[in-house]
């Protein structure tokens, strides 16, 4: 073999394992930037979405349902707030959750059953826990986005008067990660879907929209709703924006009881997406 072969099969081999340390060092992010660049085929939608949305809720809560409440409770207002104030932290964080469940649902089965493309990621020096990151982490690209947006109309309609009002974003995002990283374990669990998401989304989503003290205080439901609030990451979220927002009055302790619940959720869920996938990518 003639020298400049023997050199040109070096480089080769050394560009090789290069690009193999590189994908087992930063495979989270090439999973993450491939997801984010899949986005782009409904970008359009996201957009819409996350400027559309909060827009027409708090218009039609500050404006038509919000002024009539706001006018047969006079001063006292809700929990001593405009309704619009009170009800802003709660539809953050159920957009928050909206759109992670949106992204960590028949995305990852899909992974796995249609595009397959999980698989490909896994052949490569990219690990199961890489690829796990890249999806949480892309979905919390968007979530910021879509929250961000929608704490922006929040502040332009006078809903966030507090100065650590900001802080509610990041504690919205936690509330996603809690139900998002759960519903990832799961839908990497499934073979076929068979309406589960579609039953998530009427039996879990839905009552936890309605009972978690969304539109009115958890207190004034039965103390057998009243359970549903308190497992619900939305109401712990709703809890923490409320305090942060305004200065709804919680106790250090239970501040703190919100954000370990939030917390515990979203690594048992990361954990157990560690799991189901290292166990189904090495079928």
């Amino acid at each position: 073999m003639s020298l400049e072969k023997t050199a040109l099969i070096g480089a080769q081999e050394h560009l090789g394992t290069d690009r193999a340390s590189r994908a087992r060092l930063w495979g989270w992010w090439y999973t993450t930037e491939h997801r984010l660049r899949t986005m782009r085929a409904y970008l359009w939608s996201i957009l819409m979405g996350s400027v559309g949305t909060p827009f027409f809720y708090l218009f039609s809560l500050g404006v038509g349902l919000g002024a009539l409440i706001d006018a047969n409770t006079g001063a006292k207002g809700v929990d001593g707030v405009n309704y619009i104030t009170f009800v802003g932290p709660a539809l953050l964080a159920s957009a928050a959750i909206t759109v992670t469940f949106e992204e960590t649902s028949f995305p990852v089965m899909g992974g796995f059953k249609w595009s397959r493309e999980f698989y490909a990621m896994n052949a490569t020096s990219i690990s199961a826990k890489q690829i796990v990151l890249g999806v949480v982490l892309s979905s919390m690209f968007r979530t910021t986005f879509t929250v961000a947006v929608f704490w922006a109309i929040l502040a332009a309609f006078g809903a966030t008067p507090s100065p650590y009002g900001l802080l509610a974003v990041p504690a919205t995002m936690l509330a996603g990660l809690a139900f998002g990283t759960p519903v990832m374990a799961f839908a990497a669990s499934l073979e076929d879907d068979d309406g589960y998401f579609a039953l998530i989304g009427r039996f879990v989503v839905a009552p936890m929209f309605l009972f978690s003290g969304t539109f009115f205080p958890l207190t004034g439901l039965p103390w057998f709703l009243q359970l549903i609030g308190w497992i619900s990451p939305l109401w712990h979220a709703t809890e923490l924006g409320r305090w942060l927002s305004y200065g709804h009055p919680i106790e250090l302790w239970l501040v703190l009881v919100h954000f370990a619940y939030l917390l515990v959720l979203s690594v048992f869920g990361l954990m157990m997406a560690f799991r189901i996938f290292a166990r189904r990518l090495s079928r």
